[in-house]
C-alpha cells in the first residue's frame, strides 16, 4: 500500500497537482533510491507554479497573439511562403495557449497520449514541414502542399480532443464519397 501512495503521489507531481505533503512526498522519493535524481526537477515544477489570473492572462495574451497570426495570414493568402510562415506561428502560439491553461508537463503527456498520439506527430511533422518548404526550399507549390498537410493536421488532431469525433468524421466522409448506390 505504501508503494501505491508513492506512486500515486509521484503520478500528481508529473502532471501538475499539488501534493499533500510536501515532506513526505521528499522522503518517499529518497526512500526509492533514484529520488535524488527526480528531486530537482521536482522541486523545479514546484517552484514553477502560476496563480490561475496569471494562467488565464497568459493563455489569453498567447491564444490571442495565435488567432491574429493566423487571421493576418489571411492577408498574405496568395504568397504562400509569407502564409506558411504566418500561419504555422499562429499555430503554434495557440497550442502554446493551452499550455499556459493545463501546464507544460500535462500539455505534453495529453499529446503523447496514445489516442492522440499519431496525430500530434503528424500535427508537429506539418508544421516542421511547412516551415521548411516556406523557409529553406522557398518552392511556392510544395509551401502550398505543406499548407494543406498542416490544416489537414490540425483539424484531426483538434478532434482527437472531442470524444468520438474522429470516428464520426471518418464515417461521414466514407458516407460521402461511397460510390456504391
Amino acid at each position: 500500500m505504501e508503494k501505491m501512495n508513492r506512486a500515486f503521489e509521484k503520478v500528481k507531481m508529473m502532471v501538475g497537482m499539488e501534493v499533500d505533503d510536501e515532506e513526505q512526498q521528499a522522503a518517499a522519493l529518497d526512500n526509492n533510491g533514484n529520488g535524488n535524481s527526480f528531486a530537482f526537477m521536482d522541486e523545479f515544477n514546484r517552484n514553477c507554479t502560476l496563480s490561475t489570473k496569471q494562467r488565464l492572462y497568459g493563455f489569453a495574451i498567447c491564444f490571442a497573439a495565435g488567432i491574429t497570426c493566423t487571421l493576418l495570414s489571411m492577408l498574405v493568402f496568395f504568397k504562400p511562403i509569407k502564409f506558411a510562415i504566418t500561419f504555422t506561428l499562429g499555430n503554434l502560439l495557440s497550442l502554446g495557449s493551452t499550455a499556459f491553461l493545463i501546464g507544460p508537463k500535462r500539455q505534453v503527456t495529453m499529446m503523447l497520449d496514445p489516442v492522440r498520439i499519431y496525430a500530434t506527430a503528424i500535427y508537429i511533422a506539418s508544421m516542421i514541414i511547412a516551415l521548411f518548404c516556406a523557409l529553406y526550399v522557398h518552392n511556392k507549390l510544395l509551401t502550398l502542399l505543406a499548407i494543406i498537410l498542416e490544416f489537414g493536421a490540425l483539424v484531426w488532431y483538434s478532434l482527437s480532443y472531442i470524444p468520438f469525433a474522429r470516428s464520426m468524421v471518418s464515417k461521414i466522409m466514407v458516407s460521402c464519397f461511397d460510390t456504391d448506390f
